[in-house]
């Protein structure tokens, strides 16, 4: 039964093992699944054993929208339908998210439901800790949610299902060692280590846009100063066209006329919008954001040493504006540079959908999403 190009073969033993729950759950080396130990499972094998098991929807729980789909094995959107974010009561979302999915199983067979939100889960996938954009603290959603539908649940971080979707379909696939970076109004993370999402000892890594690149720099929200995420996000690249008009700076011009000549109009959506149609001073505030972005890069390929990075979010609508320069700063800034290899810097591949996906795949596969 070949793999791949080497004709890596799956022994038999392997292929007879069960997957619900393997690739997901985050299992530490030592663990043993099937009367294997799991590390020595090749990771090529554990992917294709997965997503066999019919059609799921995923949910993606945002600050203004919440967005379902119902999502096939290969990682394919079969329907979609949304809702606006019914402020930050948990209650009335919980509600939103019960009629999405009565909504979508009419015309559908449902295995399971995911739900992926911006927050902090258990390891167990089952709480949430905590969420910035709604009322939840150590909300015991799953056990909410499954009484309520009827169905399998699974609960995970929005950035742990996008990166586990861009792995399994998307600009990832293929690597085994992979590392998403979000890049919005801030910068989010995640990883997917040898075949399952790796959520550090309590559940709470990827938290890579607060690592501080300036020290006493700028205010970030987390309360400390110089955060990745102050330099190379959305927000940043706003701040700073904002901070050049509010100078009276003539090479501003084109931002202040875009923004309506406020210069407070000014965000980072109009930048990249102005970068796109050939301004040269939008064109320098994205490289200057694609150097800060390169920089932590390097930061990070020096502590995990991923194959891929795979660059998402709001933010990479500017493409290789903002790519071209982050690859640059990278390359200059890796520990080791000339005498190591580097990896590669990819832009994701499914965009917006990618936390649906995820979330839907996750919950399938996954022995967590259990009722």
């Amino acid at each position: 039964m070949p793999l791949n190009s080497s004709n890596e073969q799956v022994p038999a033993r392997v292929r007879k093992i069960s997957w619900s729950g393997s690739a997901a759950t985050g299992r530490r080396p030592g663990s043993t699944h099937g009367g294997l130990r799991w590390e020595s499972v090749p990771w090529a094998a554990r992917r294709s054993h997965l997503g066999r098991r019919g059609l799921a929807i995923g949910i993606d729980i945002g600050g203004t929208k919440v967005a379902a789909g119902v999502v096939d094995p290969s990682g394919r959107v079969v329907e979609e339908a949304r809702r606006s974010t019914p402020g930050n009561d948990a209650r009335a979302v919980e509600q939103v998210i019960v009629e999405l999915v009565q909504e979508l199983g009419r015309s559908h067979r449902i295995a399971s439901v995911g739900i992926g939100a911006a927050g902090w889960m258990d390891l167990d996938g089952g709480t949430v800790l905590f969420s910035p954009h709604l009322a939840w603290r150590n909300e015991p959603l799953r056990e909410n949610l499954q009484s309520l539908l009827r169905r399998p649940v699974l609960v995970t971080n929005d950035a742990d299902a996008a990166a586990w979707a861009e792995w399994r379909f998307g600009a990832g696939l293929g690597e085994s060692r992979l590392v998403c970076i979000t890049l919005g109004t801030g910068i989010g993370g995640a990883m997917v280590m040898d075949g399952r999402v790796e959520r550090g000892r309590f559940g709470v890594a990827g938290e890579f846009g607060h690592q501080i690149v300036v020290p006493g720099g700028h205010r970030c929200e987390c309360g400390n100063r110089g955060c990745w995420e102050q330099y190379a996000s959305g927000n940043a690249l706003g701040r700073e066209a904002r901070e050049l008009a509010l100078r009276n700076s003539p090479v501003a011009y084109e931002l202040l006329k875009a923004a309506g000549g406020s210069a407070e109009n000014i965000t980072g959506v109009t930048v990249t919008e102005r970068a796109k149609a050939g301004d040269s001073a939008s064109r320098e505030l994205l490289e200057e954001v694609g150097h800060w972005l390169g920089l932590g890069l390097a930061n990070l390929a020096a502590a995990l040493d991923p194959g891929t990075f795979v660059i998402g979010g709001g933010l990479c609508d500017a493409g290789e504006l903002l790519v071209g320069p982050a690859r640059t700063a990278f390359a200059r800034n890796l520990t080791g540079r000339g005498f190591r290899p580097a990896a590669a810097i990819k832009l994701a591949a499914l965009g917006p959908r990618a936390g649906m996906i995820g979330a839907a795949d996750l919950s399938r596969v996954s022995g967590r999403a259990h009722g």
